[in-house]
């Protein structure tokens, strides 16, 4: 099983020390982890986007780049680029560049980013049309990184004639469908043949479980040469021992959890149940996909989670609440020393 760094960028003032990072400060914080990270096994990096919310990384390849050149080994990705909003040619431009850069590390999670309906109205777009934007854009993505010259005359942008994307990625650019509240996302990633990440961050994981299967069922009709290829992300905390784990992040992840519901509640007329639940701890780190405890704990909650869902890379996202630099990069650390070599 392999296990990645992520990070969304949520900046909220920590209910534990008082004091709330700027944005230098949380950017520069994401560069050092995935440092830590490089040198301590974990198998990539993957930066969320998003655009005038709390979640305040909003340029991944940006954010990617840096760190590439700050790194070896670790995989460059994303967590998700918002596929149906960006211009294609733009956005495979980007991470071209990222991927040649760092010498072919980079990879990218392609999301539809519906929960945001903000976002569509901010690049003066419908959200009635995300499906059909997104699905358009995915496919355009992979011709321009996979073909020499490109054409395309469809929708939603002007026609392409004879393009060349400048600068090609190094070799076959990996891309991952990221989704799983319903099935058209799963069918689009079976049918090209991409792997599917699941925004299991969001829920009970037994939830995504049909989608699972869905999926590969799917995969396996479509006669793909390979095996598919599932990745899950969770909420992590952990500490020495249990109790500091949990007595630490409690009040953290109980202000992240109310951030997260109110910036959703904002950002669409018709959000998705959780946002209606109260918080619960206990239900939440114990059914839920939050993961807390000693080492030993998180190694076993996250075996099992992942094997739920037949998750081949999980996402560990730590770095919320307020949670200050200096305790993410020593989790980091904690992560990579402790814990993932036990689950190798």
């Amino acid at each position: 099983m392999k296990v990645s760094l992520m990070g969304l960028g949520d900046q909220i003032r920590d209910p534990v020390t008082g004091s709330r990072e700027d944005a230098v400060q949380r950017h520069r914080a994401m560069v050092e982890a995935a440092v830590v990270a490089d040198e301590t096994g974990y198998h990539g990096v993957h930066i969320g986007e998003h655009h005038g919310q709390a979640y305040i990384y909003s340029a991944p390849p940006v954010i990617l780049a840096a760190i590439g050149e700050r790194t070896r080994q670790i995989r460059l990705s994303t967590a998700v680029t918002l596929a149906a909003n960006l211009d294609p040619v733009r956005c495979a431009e980007d991470y071209a560049t990222v991927d040649v850069l760092s010498g072919g590390r980079c990879e990218l999670v392609a999301g539809r980013g519906n929960f945001f309906v903000t976002t569509y109205r901010l690049f003066g777009q419908r959200i009635e049309d995300s499906h059909e934007l997104f699905r358009n854009s995915v496919e355009l993505l992979l011709k321009l990184w996979t073909q020499r010259r490109v054409d395309y005359d469809g929708p939603f942008r002007s026609p392409i004639e004879h393009f060349e994307l400048q600068p090609p990625p190094v070799g076959s650019m990996r891309m991952w469908i990221g989704g799983g509240a319903s099935e058209s996302t799963a069918e689009l990633a079976a049918r090209l043949g991409l792997d599917l990440m699941l925004p299991s961050a969001f829920g009970n994981p037994a939830q995504f479980k049909p989608i699972v299967e869905l999926y590969r069922q799917r995969f396996a009709g479509y006669g793909h040469s390979r095996e598919p290829v599932v990745g899950a992300c969770w909420h992590v905390n952990v500490a020495e021992n249990s109790q500091a784990a949990r007595v630490t992040w409690e009040p953290r992840y109980h202000a992240y959890f109310d951030l997260m519901n109110q910036m959703i509640l904002k950002a669409t007329p018709d959000p998705p149940p959780f946002v209606h639940r109260p918080f619960d701890f206990a239900q939440l780190t114990s059914k839920g996909p939050a993961i807390v405890g000693s080492p030993a704990e998180v190694v076993d909650r996250l075996g099992m989670a992942a094997a739920e869902l037949t998750s081949d890379l999980n996402l560990v996202s730590i770095d919320m609440g307020g949670q200050p630099a200096k305790e993410f990069l020593e989790m980091t650390e904690l992560i990579g020393t402790q814990v993932i070599p036990q689950l190798s």
